[in-house]
Protein backbone atom coordinates (compact mmCIF):
# COMPACT_ATOMS: atom_id res chain seq x y z
CA UNK A 1 0.00 0.00 0.00
CA UNK A 2 2.72 2.37 0.90
CA UNK A 3 4.68 1.67 -1.93
CA UNK A 4 1.61 1.97 -4.55
CA UNK A 5 1.06 5.96 -2.40
CA UNK A 6 4.92 6.51 -3.67
CA UNK A 7 4.55 5.19 -7.18
CA UNK A 8 1.31 7.74 -7.82
CA UNK A 9 2.97 10.74 -5.81
CA UNK A 10 6.20 10.41 -8.14
CA UNK A 11 4.16 10.10 -11.23
CA UNK A 12 2.13 12.71 -10.20
CA UNK A 13 4.64 15.23 -9.59
CA UNK A 14 6.73 14.06 -12.37
CA UNK A 15 3.88 14.04 -14.84
CA UNK A 16 3.33 18.26 -13.92
CA UNK A 17 7.26 18.28 -14.96
CA UNK A 18 6.35 16.83 -18.05
CA UNK A 19 3.86 18.84 -18.92
CA UNK A 20 5.04 21.82 -17.33
CA UNK A 21 7.81 21.22 -20.44
CA UNK A 22 4.99 21.05 -23.09
CA UNK A 23 4.04 24.41 -21.76
CA UNK A 24 7.54 25.55 -21.90
CA UNK A 25 8.23 24.30 -24.96
CA UNK A 26 5.53 22.94 -27.55
CA UNK A 27 2.80 25.83 -26.18
CA UNK A 28 5.07 28.11 -28.15
CA UNK A 29 4.33 26.78 -31.01
CA UNK A 30 0.88 27.73 -30.87
CA UNK A 31 1.59 31.38 -30.02
CA UNK A 32 4.83 31.66 -31.70
CA UNK A 33 3.78 33.33 -34.75
CA UNK A 34 0.73 36.14 -33.24
CA UNK A 35 3.58 37.22 -30.89
CA UNK A 36 6.62 37.45 -33.70
CA UNK A 37 4.39 39.09 -36.13
CA UNK A 38 2.86 41.42 -33.08
CA UNK A 39 -0.39 39.98 -33.87
CA UNK A 40 -0.57 39.56 -30.39
CA UNK A 41 1.40 40.78 -26.82
CA UNK A 42 3.30 38.01 -24.74
CA UNK A 43 0.82 38.79 -22.34
CA UNK A 44 -2.05 38.29 -24.55
CA UNK A 45 -0.80 34.88 -26.16
CA UNK A 46 -0.36 33.75 -22.49
CA UNK A 47 -3.93 34.62 -21.72
CA UNK A 48 -5.25 33.04 -25.23
CA UNK A 49 -3.19 29.67 -24.73
CA UNK A 50 -3.91 29.37 -21.32
CA UNK A 51 -7.71 29.31 -22.16
CA UNK A 52 -7.56 27.06 -25.45
CA UNK A 53 -4.43 24.94 -24.22
CA UNK A 54 -6.40 24.41 -20.89
CA UNK A 55 -9.81 23.85 -22.44
CA UNK A 56 -8.18 21.28 -24.76
CA UNK A 57 -6.26 19.39 -22.46
CA UNK A 58 -9.45 18.53 -19.99
CA UNK A 59 -12.37 19.11 -22.65
CA UNK A 60 -11.13 16.72 -24.91
CA UNK A 61 -7.70 15.57 -23.63
CA UNK A 62 -9.32 11.92 -23.53
CA UNK A 63 -10.86 9.59 -20.81
CA UNK A 64 -8.91 6.51 -21.66
CA UNK A 65 -5.24 6.87 -23.07
CA UNK A 66 -3.20 4.26 -24.57
CA UNK A 67 -0.27 3.56 -21.86
CA UNK A 68 2.80 3.29 -24.32
CA UNK A 69 2.28 6.16 -26.83
CA UNK A 70 2.47 5.35 -30.43
CA UNK A 71 3.15 1.39 -29.78
CA UNK A 72 6.55 2.27 -29.21
CA UNK A 73 6.70 -0.85 -26.99
CA UNK A 74 5.01 -4.01 -26.69
CA UNK A 75 3.49 -4.35 -23.37
CA UNK A 76 3.00 -7.99 -23.26
CA UNK A 77 7.09 -8.42 -22.39
CA UNK A 78 6.54 -7.01 -18.98
CA UNK A 79 3.41 -8.46 -17.92
CA UNK A 80 5.33 -10.79 -15.19
CA UNK A 81 7.03 -7.67 -13.68
CA UNK A 82 4.62 -4.59 -13.54
CA UNK A 83 7.35 -2.80 -11.07
CA UNK A 84 9.33 -2.65 -14.57
CA UNK A 85 7.09 -0.75 -16.19
CA UNK A 86 6.27 1.62 -13.36
CA UNK A 87 9.93 2.51 -12.79
CA UNK A 88 10.29 2.81 -16.92
CA UNK A 89 7.35 5.36 -16.59
CA UNK A 90 8.85 7.31 -13.87
CA UNK A 91 12.27 7.36 -15.68
CA UNK A 92 10.90 8.28 -19.10
CA UNK A 93 8.23 11.10 -17.59
CA UNK A 94 11.67 12.66 -15.60
CA UNK A 95 13.81 12.17 -18.57
CA UNK A 96 11.67 13.56 -20.70
CA UNK A 97 10.75 16.81 -18.52
CA UNK A 98 14.53 17.29 -17.68
CA UNK A 99 15.50 17.29 -21.24
CA UNK A 100 12.29 19.64 -22.23
CA UNK A 101 13.72 22.17 -19.20
CA UNK A 102 17.47 21.98 -20.60
CA UNK A 103 16.00 23.07 -24.32
CA UNK A 104 13.27 25.38 -23.01
CA UNK A 105 16.09 27.08 -21.47
CA UNK A 106 18.05 27.53 -24.28
CA UNK A 107 14.62 28.68 -26.61
CA UNK A 108 15.24 25.30 -28.25
CA UNK A 109 12.03 24.23 -30.03
CA UNK A 110 12.04 20.64 -29.35
CA UNK A 111 9.44 18.06 -30.11
CA UNK A 112 7.94 16.60 -26.81
CA UNK A 113 6.30 13.56 -28.74
CA UNK A 114 9.94 13.01 -29.53
CA UNK A 115 11.39 13.79 -26.01
CA UNK A 116 8.87 11.11 -24.19
CA UNK A 117 9.31 8.94 -27.25
CA UNK A 118 12.94 8.79 -26.99
CA UNK A 119 12.75 8.15 -23.11
CA UNK A 120 10.29 5.34 -23.65
CA UNK A 121 12.85 3.84 -25.72
CA UNK A 122 15.92 3.94 -24.04
CA UNK A 123 13.93 2.39 -20.52
CA UNK A 124 12.70 -0.17 -22.61
CA UNK A 125 15.62 -1.57 -24.47
CA UNK A 126 17.77 -1.68 -21.07
CA UNK A 127 15.02 -2.46 -18.56
CA UNK A 128 13.19 -5.05 -20.89
CA UNK A 129 15.36 -6.13 -23.72
CA UNK A 130 16.45 -4.37 -27.22
CA UNK A 131 13.43 -6.45 -29.03
CA UNK A 132 11.17 -5.03 -26.60
CA UNK A 133 11.18 -1.96 -28.67
CA UNK A 134 9.48 -1.46 -32.09
CA UNK A 135 12.07 -0.32 -34.09
CA UNK A 136 9.95 0.10 -37.37
CA UNK A 137 7.89 2.98 -35.51
CA UNK A 138 11.17 4.74 -34.34
CA UNK A 139 12.26 4.81 -37.82
CA UNK A 140 9.23 6.61 -39.31
CA UNK A 141 9.80 8.98 -36.42
CA UNK A 142 13.01 9.92 -37.32
CA UNK A 143 11.72 9.78 -41.27
CA UNK A 144 9.18 12.88 -40.05
CA UNK A 145 11.93 14.74 -39.23
CA UNK A 146 12.37 15.52 -42.95
CA UNK A 147 8.74 14.75 -44.03
CA UNK A 148 6.73 17.42 -41.67
CA UNK A 149 8.89 20.22 -41.89
CA UNK A 150 9.48 19.67 -45.61
CA UNK A 151 5.70 19.55 -46.44
CA UNK A 152 4.79 22.26 -44.04
CA UNK A 153 7.70 24.52 -45.88
CA UNK A 154 6.27 23.87 -49.63
CA UNK A 155 2.79 24.72 -48.36
CA UNK A 156 3.86 27.98 -46.31
CA UNK A 157 6.41 29.24 -49.36
CA UNK A 158 3.17 28.45 -51.79
CA UNK A 159 1.04 30.09 -49.50
CA UNK A 160 2.76 33.61 -48.97
CA UNK A 161 3.59 33.87 -52.57
CA UNK A 162 -0.19 33.84 -53.15
CA UNK A 163 -0.60 36.31 -50.85
CA UNK A 164 2.22 38.34 -52.42
CA UNK A 165 1.07 37.51 -55.89
CA UNK A 166 -3.02 38.18 -55.12
CA UNK A 167 -2.47 41.44 -52.52
CA UNK A 168 0.30 42.55 -51.80
CA UNK A 169 1.86 43.39 -55.37
CA UNK A 170 -1.11 45.57 -56.54
CA UNK A 171 -0.84 49.19 -56.32
CA UNK A 172 -4.46 49.07 -53.95
CA UNK A 173 -3.63 46.29 -51.75
CA UNK A 174 -6.68 47.06 -49.27
CA UNK A 175 -9.03 46.65 -52.64
CA UNK A 176 -7.35 43.62 -53.69
CA UNK A 177 -7.24 42.28 -49.74
CA UNK A 178 -11.16 42.62 -49.46
CA UNK A 179 -11.71 40.24 -52.34
CA UNK A 180 -9.56 37.74 -51.67
CA UNK A 181 -8.96 37.75 -47.74
CA UNK A 182 -12.89 36.11 -47.25
CA UNK A 183 -10.82 32.70 -49.58
CA UNK A 184 -7.96 33.00 -46.90
CA UNK A 185 -10.80 32.93 -44.12
CA UNK A 186 -12.75 29.98 -45.42
CA UNK A 187 -9.04 27.90 -45.61
CA UNK A 188 -8.45 28.58 -42.13
CA UNK A 189 -11.70 27.65 -41.04
CA UNK A 190 -11.48 24.81 -42.80
CA UNK A 191 -8.48 23.95 -41.57
CA UNK A 192 -8.42 24.53 -38.28
CA UNK A 193 -12.29 23.43 -38.18
CA UNK A 194 -10.14 20.01 -39.61
CA UNK A 195 -7.82 20.33 -37.02
CA UNK A 196 -9.81 20.44 -34.34
CA UNK A 197 -12.03 17.35 -34.90
CA UNK A 198 -8.67 15.20 -36.37
CA UNK A 199 -6.37 16.02 -33.51
CA UNK A 200 -9.05 17.71 -30.59
CA UNK A 201 -11.96 15.68 -30.31
CA UNK A 202 -11.36 12.34 -31.13
CA UNK A 203 -10.50 11.48 -27.99
CA UNK A 204 -14.12 12.42 -26.46
CA UNK A 205 -15.88 9.54 -28.79
CA UNK A 206 -16.78 11.79 -31.50
CA UNK A 207 -17.60 9.27 -34.41
CA UNK A 208 -17.52 11.05 -37.08
CA UNK A 209 -16.52 9.87 -40.68
CA UNK A 210 -14.05 11.46 -42.64
CA UNK A 211 -17.04 12.38 -45.18
CA UNK A 212 -18.83 14.60 -42.14
CA UNK A 213 -16.10 16.44 -40.89
CA UNK A 214 -15.33 17.87 -44.46
CA UNK A 215 -18.92 18.39 -44.81
CA UNK A 216 -19.27 20.19 -41.03
CA UNK A 217 -15.56 21.76 -42.01
CA UNK A 218 -16.91 23.36 -45.19
CA UNK A 219 -20.40 24.67 -43.59
CA UNK A 220 -18.40 25.68 -40.79
CA UNK A 221 -15.62 27.97 -43.24
CA UNK A 222 -18.59 29.21 -45.50
CA UNK A 223 -20.21 31.22 -42.53
CA UNK A 224 -16.75 32.30 -41.49
CA UNK A 225 -15.74 33.27 -44.65
CA UNK A 226 -19.20 35.32 -45.29
CA UNK A 227 -18.99 37.10 -41.69
CA UNK A 228 -15.30 37.87 -42.24
CA UNK A 229 -16.42 39.60 -46.30
CA UNK A 230 -18.82 41.74 -44.33
CA UNK A 231 -16.46 42.73 -41.51
CA UNK A 232 -13.50 43.22 -43.86
CA UNK A 233 -15.87 45.41 -46.29
CA UNK A 234 -16.32 47.67 -43.86
CA UNK A 235 -12.68 48.66 -42.79
CA UNK A 236 -11.24 51.57 -44.27
CA UNK A 237 -7.54 52.34 -44.84
CA UNK A 238 -5.44 54.22 -42.18
CA UNK A 239 -3.36 56.92 -44.12
CA UNK A 240 -1.26 57.59 -40.98
CA UNK A 241 -0.19 54.14 -40.44
CA UNK A 242 0.21 53.88 -44.48
CA UNK A 243 2.72 56.34 -44.88
CA UNK A 244 4.90 54.52 -41.69
CA UNK A 245 4.44 50.94 -43.24
CA UNK A 246 2.29 50.60 -47.08
CA UNK A 247 0.78 47.47 -45.96
CA UNK A 248 -0.39 48.48 -42.46
CA UNK A 249 -4.25 48.18 -43.10
CA UNK A 250 -4.16 44.81 -44.94
CA UNK A 251 -2.06 43.47 -41.83
CA UNK A 252 -4.09 44.26 -39.58
CA UNK A 253 -7.07 42.31 -41.29
CA UNK A 254 -4.83 38.89 -41.24
CA UNK A 255 -3.97 39.84 -37.94
CA UNK A 256 -7.56 39.09 -36.81
CA UNK A 257 -7.31 36.23 -38.44
CA UNK A 258 -4.10 34.74 -36.87
CA UNK A 259 -5.56 34.95 -33.42
CA UNK A 260 -8.91 32.68 -34.57
CA UNK A 261 -6.32 30.07 -35.91
CA UNK A 262 -3.79 30.61 -32.98
CA UNK A 263 -6.72 29.94 -30.68
CA UNK A 264 -7.84 26.38 -32.82
CA UNK A 265 -4.02 25.88 -32.73
CA UNK A 266 -3.59 25.98 -29.13
CA UNK A 267 -7.28 23.51 -28.50
CA UNK A 268 -5.97 21.29 -30.50
CA UNK A 269 -2.08 20.79 -29.84
CA UNK A 270 -3.64 20.48 -25.64
CA UNK A 271 -6.06 17.68 -25.86
CA UNK A 272 -3.41 15.85 -28.15
CA UNK A 273 -0.03 16.23 -26.76
CA UNK A 274 -1.26 16.65 -22.95
CA UNK A 275 -1.44 12.79 -23.72
CA UNK A 276 2.60 12.44 -23.57
CA UNK A 277 2.72 13.48 -20.04
CA UNK A 278 -0.75 12.15 -19.32
CA UNK A 279 -0.18 8.56 -20.82
CA UNK A 280 2.76 7.36 -18.58
CA UNK A 281 1.25 8.91 -15.47
CA UNK A 282 -1.94 6.89 -16.20
CA UNK A 283 0.40 3.59 -17.07
CA UNK A 284 1.69 4.50 -12.84
CA UNK A 285 -1.02 5.06 -11.63
CA UNK A 286 -3.18 1.98 -13.08
CA UNK A 287 -0.32 -0.64 -13.09
CA UNK A 288 -0.07 0.90 -9.19
CA UNK A 289 -3.08 0.55 -8.33
CA UNK A 290 -4.36 -2.86 -10.21
CA UNK A 291 -0.86 -4.75 -9.77
CA UNK A 292 -0.93 -5.53 -13.43
CA UNK A 293 -0.02 -4.15 -16.76
CA UNK A 294 -2.71 -3.10 -19.48
CA UNK A 295 -2.39 -1.28 -23.21
CA UNK A 296 -5.04 1.22 -22.53
CA UNK A 297 -5.53 2.98 -18.84
CA UNK A 298 -8.87 4.89 -17.63
CA UNK A 299 -7.95 8.91 -16.73
CA UNK A 300 -9.01 9.87 -13.58
CA UNK A 301 -10.39 13.51 -14.38
CA UNK A 302 -7.60 15.07 -11.88
CA UNK A 303 -4.61 13.67 -14.15
CA UNK A 304 -6.15 15.98 -16.83
CA UNK A 305 -6.49 18.89 -14.87
CA UNK A 306 -2.76 17.97 -13.55
CA UNK A 307 -1.34 18.29 -17.43
CA UNK A 308 -4.02 21.58 -18.33
CA UNK A 309 -2.29 23.21 -15.09
CA UNK A 310 1.03 21.91 -15.92
CA UNK A 311 0.92 22.91 -19.52
CA UNK A 312 0.06 26.44 -18.18
CA UNK A 313 2.18 26.89 -15.75
CA UNK A 314 5.06 26.20 -18.31
CA UNK A 315 3.94 28.39 -21.29
CA UNK A 316 3.85 31.55 -18.25
CA UNK A 317 7.14 30.78 -16.90
CA UNK A 318 9.40 29.68 -19.95
CA UNK A 319 7.67 29.66 -22.83
CA UNK A 320 8.99 33.65 -23.67
CA UNK A 321 12.57 31.73 -24.43
CA UNK A 322 11.16 29.20 -27.18
CA UNK A 323 8.22 31.96 -28.63
CA UNK A 324 11.38 34.36 -29.20
CA UNK A 325 13.34 31.73 -31.04
CA UNK A 326 10.18 30.82 -33.54
CA UNK A 327 8.80 34.03 -33.70
CA UNK A 328 11.67 36.33 -34.18
CA UNK A 329 14.64 34.78 -34.97
CA UNK A 330 14.25 32.75 -37.55
CA UNK A 331 13.20 35.06 -39.94
CA UNK A 332 11.09 38.37 -39.78
CA UNK A 333 7.50 37.77 -39.40
CA UNK A 334 4.22 40.05 -40.15
CA UNK A 335 0.72 38.79 -39.50
CA UNK A 336 0.77 37.85 -43.76
CA UNK A 337 3.11 35.55 -43.00
CA UNK A 338 2.76 34.39 -39.71
CA UNK A 339 -0.32 33.41 -41.01
CA UNK A 340 0.81 31.56 -43.85
CA UNK A 341 2.74 29.86 -41.67
CA UNK A 342 0.36 28.93 -39.48
CA UNK A 343 -1.77 27.37 -41.77
CA UNK A 344 0.68 25.68 -43.90
CA UNK A 345 1.02 23.98 -40.21
CA UNK A 346 -2.46 23.04 -40.03
CA UNK A 347 -2.57 21.62 -43.35
CA UNK A 348 0.22 19.64 -42.66
CA UNK A 349 -1.48 18.46 -39.52
CA UNK A 350 -4.78 17.72 -41.34
CA UNK A 351 -2.40 15.32 -43.89
CA UNK A 352 -0.71 13.88 -41.70
CA UNK A 353 -3.52 12.41 -39.88
CA UNK A 354 -5.25 10.86 -43.13
CA UNK A 355 -2.45 9.33 -44.06
CA UNK A 356 -1.21 8.07 -40.13
CA UNK A 357 2.10 10.31 -41.06
CA UNK A 358 3.81 10.43 -37.08
CA UNK A 359 4.30 14.63 -36.72
CA UNK A 360 5.52 16.49 -34.55
CA UNK A 361 3.79 20.61 -34.18
CA UNK A 362 7.19 21.73 -33.59
CA UNK A 363 9.38 20.37 -36.86
CA UNK A 364 6.26 21.52 -38.87
CA UNK A 365 5.60 24.87 -37.54
CA UNK A 366 9.26 25.74 -37.40
CA UNK A 367 9.52 24.14 -40.99
CA UNK A 368 6.62 26.52 -42.39
CA UNK A 369 8.39 29.51 -40.53
CA UNK A 370 11.36 28.47 -42.80
CA UNK A 371 8.82 28.07 -45.62
CA UNK A 372 7.55 31.83 -45.71
CA UNK A 373 12.09 33.19 -44.85
CA UNK A 374 12.34 30.95 -48.13
CA UNK A 375 9.40 33.27 -49.99
CA UNK A 376 11.82 36.70 -49.57
CA UNK A 377 14.95 34.78 -50.50
CA UNK A 378 17.37 32.83 -48.28
CA UNK A 379 19.25 35.77 -46.80
CA UNK A 380 16.01 36.51 -44.65
CA UNK A 381 16.28 33.44 -42.47
CA UNK A 382 19.36 33.45 -39.78
CA UNK A 383 20.79 30.07 -40.73
CA UNK A 384 22.95 30.06 -37.82
CA UNK A 385 19.63 29.68 -35.25
CA UNK A 386 18.15 26.99 -38.23
CA UNK A 387 21.38 25.19 -37.58
CA UNK A 388 20.75 24.97 -33.87
CA UNK A 389 17.46 24.02 -33.74
CA UNK A 390 18.40 21.21 -36.13
CA UNK A 391 21.05 19.82 -34.13
CA UNK A 392 18.45 20.06 -30.86
CA UNK A 393 15.90 17.44 -32.80
CA UNK A 394 18.27 15.18 -33.89
CA UNK A 395 19.84 15.22 -30.03
CA UNK A 396 16.27 15.06 -28.64
CA UNK A 397 15.60 11.27 -29.18
CA UNK A 398 18.95 10.19 -27.51
CA UNK A 399 19.23 12.38 -25.28
CA UNK A 400 15.59 11.37 -23.73
CA UNK A 401 16.90 7.68 -23.94
CA UNK A 402 19.84 8.14 -22.69
CA UNK A 403 18.96 10.41 -19.21
CA UNK A 404 15.99 7.44 -18.93
CA UNK A 405 18.34 5.16 -18.69
CA UNK A 406 20.29 6.48 -15.81
CA UNK A 407 16.57 7.32 -14.31
CA UNK A 408 15.38 3.57 -15.13
CA UNK A 409 18.33 2.06 -12.99
CA UNK A 410 18.21 4.91 -10.24
CA UNK A 411 14.92 4.09 -9.52
CA UNK A 412 15.20 0.18 -9.56
CA UNK A 413 17.73 0.67 -7.19
CA UNK A 414 15.90 2.95 -4.48
CA UNK A 415 12.19 2.33 -4.87
CA UNK A 416 10.68 -0.29 -2.91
Amino acid sequence: MEAQFVYIALAAAFGLFMAWGIGANDVANAMATSVGSKALTIKQAIIVAAIFEFAGAVLAGGAVTSTIRRGIVDVELVSGTPELLVYGMLAALLAAGTWLLIASHRGWPVSTTHSIVGAIVGFAAVGIGVDAVQWSKVGTIVMSWVASPLTAGVIAYLLYQSVQWLILSKDDPLLYAKRYVPFYMFLAAFTMTLVTILKGLKHIGLNMSTGDAYLLAVVIAAIVAVIGKVIISRIQADPEAEREQRFATVERVFAILMVVTACGMAFAHGSNDVANAIGPLAAVITTAQSGYVSAQAALPIWVLFLGGLGIVFGLATFGIRVIRTVGRKITHLTPSRGFAAEIAAATTIVIASGTGMPVSTTHTLVGAVLGVGMARGIEAIDLSIVTRIFVSWVVTIPAGATLAIVFFFLFRAILP
